[in-house]
Formats: structure tokens, C-alpha cells, sequence
């Protein structure tokens, strides 16, 4: 099983996400609006929805934090739009298309999912149910990430737009949490 048909599998789906945050999604993305609603796009951050869910996704990525997804699939809802479809748009401020991000998403789903590559190839497991799997990976990730800018921007309802450096200061949060705990595992043990 090549790893381009789990990459073009995973891609061809479209992750969902918890209807709770459709608020914020909107409040900060051009979600739902269409193109003719320019005016209204104009003060919005993100373009796509899908973009702030790539943000939470990252979030939850580098806190480490998975959160699952309500079983209620009236609570659920997705963008319409499916992975490999993500960052192929240049029309919004003369941004350029980001389709790499695509694979990054991909290289960290396949290193933090408890996925048995063997079974895979065996054909024990199949890749339908591999990808469920990358995908559940991916939506837990995600929804950390929005419940993580949720609570924020309750505390701060302007925290997104008032710094531009809110999201960089949250990953690198993340970074120098991790290097901290990093540094005690580089002193050597003691010998006595």
C-alpha cells in the first residue's frame, strides 16, 4: 500500500467540527459569506473557515491536547470543502496558494496516530479505517484548538485583532513550555 493512495484518501475527506464554534468561526472568517459580501470579508482575519480550523489544529498539535468530538452528529458540522482543496485559493488580499500546509497536517497526523502500518499493509485493517483514524486524530486536535481560542477570546473578546503576534505568542508558549521540560532530560544521571 503506497503511502500516496493514504495521503490522496485522507485528503479526499473533509474533517468535521462542533457546531459551537460556528460563532467564532464566522466571527473571525469569511465563512458562510460568499463572495459578493466583500465589504463585511474585509475585516475579517482568516478567509476561509478552514483556515482557523488549520490554526486549531496546530494548537492542539503542539499543546499536545486532543479533545473528541461530541457523539451528537447534530452538534457536528464540516466545511464543505474537502482537504485537498485547502489553501488552492489566491482571490483574498493577493495571498499566495498554501498547499504544503496540506502535507504538513499529514506528516504530523501520521507521526502522532497510534496507526499499525503493518496491519495496514497486510490488509488487517483497511484503509478506509485508516484514514477514520487520521481523521479522529485530526478532529480531536482541532477541537482542543477551538475550545483553546474559544476560551480566549471570551476572556478577550478582541484578543485575535488586537495583537497581531497572539497566535505566534501561543506557539512559541508551546515551544518554551516543551524546552523547559527538555532541559531536565539533558542532565545526566548521576553515577553514585
Amino acid at each position: 500500500m503506497a503511502t500516496e493512495k493514504l495521503y490522496d484518501t485522507w485528503a479526499s475527506r473533509n474533517p468535521q467540527w462542533e457546531t459551537r464554534y460556528e460563532d467564532l468561526i464566522r466571527s473571525v472568517c469569511d465563512y458562510g459569506k460568499g463572495e459578493t459580501s466583500l465589504r463585511e470579508a474585509r475585516s475579517k482575519l482568516f478567509g476561509a473557515g478552514y483556515e482557523l480550523y488549520i490554526i486549531a489544529f496546530f494548537i492542539g498539535l503542539y499543546s499536545n491536547q486532543r479533545r473528541p468530538l461530541t457523539e451528537d452528529n447534530t452538534k457536528r458540522k464540516n466545511f464543505g470543502w474537502a482537504i485537498e482543496n485547502w489553501g488552492n485559493i489566491e482571490r483574498r488580499n493577493n495571498r499566495r496558494q498554501y498547499p504544503k500546509i496540506r502535507e504538513y497536517i499529514f506528516a504530523a497526523l501520521i507521526a502522532r496516530t497510534d496507526l499499525d502500518f503493518l496491519a495496514l499493509e497486510k490488509g488487517d485493517i483497511t484503509l478506509r479505517k485508516a484514514v477514520d483514524i487520521l481523521i479522529t486524530t485530526m478532529e480531536e486536535y482541532a477541537n482542543y484548538g477551538f475550545r483553546f481560542i474559544k476560551e480566549r477570546t471570551e476572556d478577550n473578546p478582541n484578543w485575535l485583532f488586537n495583537n497581531e503576534k497572539a497566535l505566534l505568542e501561543v506557539f512559541l508558549a508551546f515551544d518554551s513550555e516543551e524546552c523547559d521540560d527538555d532541559e531536565d532530560d539533558d542532565e545526566p544521571e548521576a553515577l553514585d
